[in-house]
């Protein structure tokens, strides 16, 4: 039997247009270098896209060319996501916490022909552009500076170009829009190339209620970079639905944070971890007798938080859950587009007690649809028992099947065609996925398995820590055994002894404690916010 259903390829296109259409009234807001707020509407973003799109073509960009951008979170990088497929060409972000180096040699593996770059990254661009040279550099006079003349002036080039009169690129649904590199932790990063296909199907499976539930009425404050895994897809969600963007620009100290959210309160926010770690920290401190922030701000009440790229500590969760915030949590990976698993009140939790809802919500959560997903261990698949532990594996229509320009690696890639993440996790009957470590982060210590994710949340529980994180360091007679990095929060302190106990009472085993502490000033990070792990190891070999 024939379908009766129309044919039709999925398209950016389709969500650029709708938006220009159905929500040309609503806002788009960017905050400047100077902190001022820059408004536009979808109608503008609209007609700005189209007209970028013309320019580009103008400029002689051909069908899968890599269009780089080096830009913070703000409307004309919106623009550049849709502006660059509907001309043919692929968004490439490139990540400008990177080093030079790394991004110079990133830029070059990708072949990217132009790049899109901020006024007041200039500085950043001269340290590499030795390292790839890109035929046409085109800056966004974000700071409003004059464009320096060896360079094209984004505005300038919009102003001249024709969005009336600019047609999409022939495309097909599987054609490539966007391409992120890996972090790459433990090798050269790699490409990630995104289709019109995985892209739409990806944000129509994110944007449901049990997961970022979008909705017309909210305002998104994207504190996740654009750089990093797309902003988690959210600025496709966001002009699918036509909801009002906060862009926070480059300031996104907790202070200046804070302060947009007294200015735009959002109903929904995004960020890793550690970002949402120092705004309740800057939050509660203002709330003290005698602090000179004391009044300065309220939280949001009622606004939903999406948090990832990192474990989320359940203290974190319950310090947020206080103000009337509740923290969803969700894992994915810049080779799941990035939605994988959202962790989201389930009707079958609704009369369990708060600290099992708690226990859950620090979970990774449950697979999205779409996503197949298993936990493969030296026998093969194992049971969803909550118990057993093995390797996350993945796959699914926005799941990537191979590397821009890599063989194929069956370190990557099972025989039958699933990804490895190198995540270490358990699943239980209801789907919940409870992540135990990456493999690489996992500490076998006297043949027995130590999770330092584990360890870090239960010590991040502790009232006098900031931040805590678990490596493994070598030992003659237990082979491993962890050593703990503690940052302490602004004025409080606590003894090894101390957080012994304190561990012990969230059912560790004596033989699971750290061997031994270190207090230093901060965790080192990578781009993307997470705990860098490999600096600790180089710091503290044994």
């Amino acid at each position: 039997m024939k379908s009766t259903m129309m044919e039709g390829a999925l398209s950016l296109n389709h969500l650029l247009d709708r938006a220009g259409r159905i929500f040309a009234g609503n806002e788009i807001v960017s905050r400047l270098p100077d902190k001022s707020l820059r408004r536009h509407t979808y109608g503008e973003f609209h007609r700005r896209t189209r007209a970028l799109g013309s320019a580009l073509q103008k400029l002689g960009l051909r069908k899968g060319d890599r269009v780089a951008t080096l830009c913070w979170n703000h409307h004309a990088h919106l623009e550049c996501y849709f502006g660059i497929p509907a001309a043919g060409g692929v968004m490439h972000t490139l990540n400008l916490r990177l080093s030079p180096d790394e991004i110079g040699w990133i830029a070059g593996d990708a072949s990217d022909r132009f790049l899109v770059i901020d006024d007041v990254l200039l500085p950043l661009y001269k340290q590499l552009a030795h390292l790839h040279a890109f035929e046409k550099v085109i800056v966004f006079p974000f700071s409003g500076s004059a464009v320096p003349a060896e360079f094209a002036d984004y505005e300038a080039l919009l102003a001249a170009a024709d969005p009336a009169g600019f047609t999409y690129a022939p495309h097909d649904e599987n054609d490539p829009v966007a391409m992120c590199y890996t972090s790459g932790t433990t090798g050269r990063p790699k490409g990630v190339a995104y289709s019109h296909r995985s892209t739409v199907l990806h944000t129509l499976v994110a944007s449901l209620g049990d997961f970022w539930g979008l909705r017309g009425t909210d305002v998104v404050m994207p504190v996740t970079p654009m750089f990093h895994a797309n902003s988690w897809g959210m600025p496709y969600g966001a002009v699918m639905m036509g909801v009002k963007l906060v862009f926070p620009g480059p300031h996104l100290h907790p202070d200046d944070l804070l302060d947009l959210m007294q200015l735009e309160p959002p109903t929904l926010s995004l960020g890793v971890p550690t970002i949402w770690m120092s705004l309740i920290q800057a939050f509660d401190a203002a709330q003290q007798p005698g602090s000179p922030n004391a009044g300065r701000w309220k939280l949001p009440r009622g606004m939903r938080s999406l948090v990832g790229g990192a474990a989320v500590p359940e203290s974190l969760i319950r310090a947020f859950d206080r103000h009337g915030i509740w923290i969803e949590q969700g894992w994915g990976m810049t080779e799941t587009s990035p939605v994988c698993t959202i962790s989201y009140p389930r009707a079958e939790l609704q009369g369990e007690s708060d600290d099992e809802k708690y226990r859950r919500a620090a979970m990774a959560g449950v697979p999205v649809p779409l996503v197949d997903l298993r936990v493969w261990g030296d026998e093969g698949e194992l049971p969803w028992d909550g118990k057993s532990v093995g390797e996350i594996q993945v796959r699914g229509p926005f799941i990537t099947g191979s590397y821009h320009e890599v063989p194929l690696d069956p370190g990557k890639f099972t025989e039958d065609g699933w990804l490895r993440t190198g995540d270490v996790a358990s699943v239980d009957n209801l789907g919940f996925v409870r992540i135990t470590d990456r493999t690489k982060d996992l500490i076998k210590s006297g043949g027995e398995w130590i999770s330092s994710v584990d360890l870090e949340n239960a010590l991040m529980a502790h009232p006098a820590v900031a931040e805590a994180a678990v490596i493994a360091i070598p030992d003659e007679k237990w082979s491993e055994r962890p050593l703990a990095c503690v940052v302490w929060k602004k004025g409080a302190a606590a003894q090894p002894a101390d957080l012994n106990a304190h561990l012990l009472k969230h059912s560790f085993a004596k033989w699971q404690l750290p061997e031994r502490y270190e207090f230093i000033d901060a965790v080192p990070r990578t781009s993307t916010g997470k705990f860098w792990k490999l600096k600790l190891r180089e710091r503290y070999p044994r």
